[in-house]
This record gives structure tokens, C-alpha cells and sequence, in this order.
């Protein structure tokens, strides 16, 4: 995995981009997404890709998933790392059954999501969730 950071306009901001060209503006301005907001992004987007998946392999007919992400920072210290993360998932689809999404929740967060295991190391990691029937 190679990914290339450049500066643009002016100081504390940047444009990252990955192999394929996909892009995302940082800044340390508020003008494009924080360092650390991208890390809680990473973390949402991990595990919403697994429990998409474990819930197709579970015949669940998902249709949407919607996470909150919100995260505690260390105060007074640097670096200022995460120490709470609270994750909480919206998940959308038809006849879903809660164990099901229950227990793809928790093998996204708690076993599969690769960047919540490396926050795993300094921040607590906790979750929750509704499910919203559609028609």
C-alpha cells in the first residue's frame, strides 16, 4: 500500500492520494477533513465494509448503513491520542433480525476492522446501533 501526500494552497493543507488516484483534501486549517477526523472516518468505513459483508453472507437484504462516529482525545498531552471511540451504526434493510446485526456489529468492530484494531491499542472502542426497516 503506497499512498502520496502534496501540499496545496498555502500552509496545513494537503491532498492525499492512493495508488488509483482517489483523493482526499487534510488540513490543519478547518478546511478540508483533520488528520484525526480521518482516522475516525477510516475506522467507520473498515467496519462498515465487513459488517456489509457479513451481512450479505448472512442473506440480509441491507440496503444502507449510516455511522456516527465520536471520539475523546487525550487532554494536555501530546501526541493527543484517542482514548474513548464510540461508534454508532444506523443499519437499513428489509426483515433484518437483530442478532444478526448484532453479531455482524460486533465482528466488524471487535475482530475483522483492521483500523480499529490499531486504536484499539490506546482507545477504549465501544458501539451501538439501531435498525431501520425500509420497504
Amino acid at each position: 500500500m503506497k499512498v502520496t501526500l502534496s501540499s496545496i494552497d498555502g500552509q496545513k493543507n494537503y491532498i492525499g492520494t492512493n495508488q488509483r488516484g482517489e483523493s482526499i483534501h487534510l488540513s490543519g486549517e478547518g478546511t478540508g477533513v483533520g488528520p484525526m477526523e480521518s482516522v475516525l472516518m477510516a475506522g467507520a468505513a473498515c467496519s462498515s465494509i465487513d459488517i456489509d459483508l457479513i451481512l450479505r453472507k448472512m442473506k440480509q437484504d441491507l440496503t444502507d448503513i449510516k455511522v456516527e462516529v465520536e471520539g475523546t482525545r487525550a487532554v494536555d498531552q501530546v501526541p493527543a491520542v484517542f482514548l474513548k471511540i464510540h461508534l454508532q451504526y444506523t443499519i437499513f434493510g428489509r426483515n433484518l433480525k437483530a442478532s444478526k446485526v448484532e453479531d455482524a456489529i460486533t465482528k466488524g468492530v471487535k475482530k475483522y476492522c483492521s483500523v480499529l484494531t490499531m486504536l484499539e491499542k490506546t482507545a477504549e472502542i465501544s458501539f451501538g446501533y439501531t435498525i431501520e426497516n425500509v420497504d
